[in-house]
């Protein structure tokens, strides 16, 4: 009788990957799966028992699986096994070396079902379209899995260049050099160049003295993280002045907050583009 593979994988392979991935302990029917090779399933699975190869796997599954098991009273199967004169049924394996792979059930809706690992392998003795198509999802499963990762790794790594190169930049740009002894100490002529101060590190002259050839001011040099910060910075003096503090307390606090804002701005600035791009 020609096995109806395609009914196989209704019944299997279908619950392949439920098996595999959600519930690795799941028994599934060795009886059903029989009844697509011979009207007699029980005939099926005691002839695929009688097997060294099948022995040994069983073997291996119980002796990986079962803490249980008698090693003993396998050795004597496995010596056995393959003879002509050698019989094997579910249940005189079960009772024998106290197995958990295969269970049978007696009465209506009974059978004898076996754990999903071992389910598969009798498929595969069944049907070796069934075994081959195992073997070709598996690898399937590891080529996709193997992608995912190298993909993850890919992105991984391009992130630790994109935050290394944040981090260097923001050393060279935004963190910017530590304030001197004499700005802290001296008093500006307005709050204005004393932001000046905390966001670039010169006043609005010093600027001037140190940039001829460009028009305007040195906050219409800025670019549009430093103006946002220095928004913020307004805000956040008017707060401390409120607060009673000097200004040169003010200043250091202010010239922290730029470092970070300034900091932040760049890599989301930053990230955000790349990994779109990555994403498109």
């Amino acid at each position: 009788m020609k096995l109806k593979l395609s009914i196989i994988q209704i019944l299997i392979f279908s619950t392949f990957f439920k098996c595999c991935f959600i519930f690795q302990n799941e028994y599934l029917s060795l009886t059903d799966i029989a009844k697509y090779k011979s009207n007699e399933p029980n005939d099926v699975i005691k002839n695929w028992m009688r097997n060294h190869d099948t022995i040994e796997f069983l073997g291996l599954w119980e002796t990986l699986h079962n803490p249980n098991f008698k090693p003993v009273e396998f050795d004597g199967f496995r010596q056995n096994a393959g003879l002509n004169a050698f019989t094997m049924s579910p249940t005189k394996w079960i009772d024998t070396v106290n197995a958990i792979g295969i269970v049978s059930k007696p009465g209506r809706g009974g059978g004898t079902f076996a754990h999903s690992d071992i389910a598969f392998e009798f498929a595969s003795w069944i049907s070796a379209e069934f075994k081959l198509y195992i073997i070709k999802d598996y690898k399937r499963l590891k080529y996709e899995e193997n992608s995912r990762l190298s993909l993850n790794w890919n992105i991984n790594r391009e992130i630790s260049k994109i935050n290394y190169q944040i981090h260097t930049d923001a050393i060279k740009e935004n963190l910017l050099p530590a304030l001197t002894p004499a700005q802290i100490s001296a008093t500006y002529a307005n709050e204005a160049d004393m932001l000046n101060v905390a966001l670039w590190g010169i006043t609005a002259k010093q600027w001037r003295e140190e940039n001829p050839d460009k028009n305007g001011n040195i906050r219409d040099d800025a670019n549009l993280n430093q103006l946002l910060v220095l928004a913020n910075m307004e805000n956040y003096n008017a707060i401390l002045i409120e607060q009673g503090k000097i200004q040169s307390e003010r200043l250091i606090i202010l010239r922290d907050l730029a470092a970070k804002q300034l900091k932040t701005l760049t890599k989301i600035n930053t990230v955000l583009p790349e990994l779109q791009n990555k994403k498109n």
